[in-house]
């Protein structure tokens, strides 16, 4: 006697059952660092908002909105680039990957995977974990907040962590599917909606 086949849920009741898990850590990334970007931003807009009227208005410049705005920029930045590269809308010249094709084509954005990859490994994450301890060990503080400046590096290896997560998925599509860093779609190749 045979068993039964197995009725196939919807889709929105399945959870993680017939999902790719990294597409499930991939939408959980983007949407941790979306969340993260708002809400610095949000708060970035206030500081600033808050210290013209502060200057302005109450002829009483606020030196921590000042300084908070300015370490909010750098996290808003460097999470920014990560998750504009996640959603493939950084820039990029993308010359060598149109014109070829097949097998050339692979490597092509193999090697440009791996230059991001190297630049995000060695620069971002090792060269941004030695800054943070450095500057954690000699106990560096900012002069208004008096935070400690390594917990305003963190962005870096943050940022260069999440890069690196972004090439690995980048590469398993590229294997997958055949798309690279740069394919966006047909609106980003040669042929689309602009030309």
């Amino acid at each position: 006697m045979s068993e039964p086949t197995p009725r196939l849920l919807p889709r929105h009741k399945r959870g993680l059952r017939g999902r790719n898990i990294v597409t499930v850590i991939t939408k959980g990334v983007d949407m941790i660092l979306r969340l993260v970007i708002i809400t610095a931003f949000t708060v970035l807009v206030a500081c600033v908002v808050w210290q013209v009227v502060s200057r302005y208005v109450l002829q009483s410049p606020s030196t921590v909105t000042d300084e908070m705005a300015r370490f909010l920029f750098i996290w808003v930045a460097l999470l920014g680039a990560a998750y504009t590269f996640g959603q493939r809308r950084h820039l990029a010249i993308d010359l060598l990957p149109v014109v070829t094709t097949g097998v050339l084509r692979l490597l092509v954005n193999c090697s440009i995977i791996a230059a991001i990859a190297v630049f995000a490994g060695i620069v971002m994450v090792y060269g941004g974990f030695d800054l943070v301890s450095r500057t954690l060990e000699t106990q560096q503080v900012s002069p208004a907040l008096r935070l400690p400046m390594g917990l305003v590096y963190v962005a870096i290896p943050f940022s260069g962590f999440c890069i690196l997560y972004y090439c690995l998925t980048f590469l398993g599509d590229l294997f997958r599917a055949g798309r690279g860093p740069n394919d966006q779609g047909d609106t980003a190749s040669i042929g689309g909606p602009l030309d």
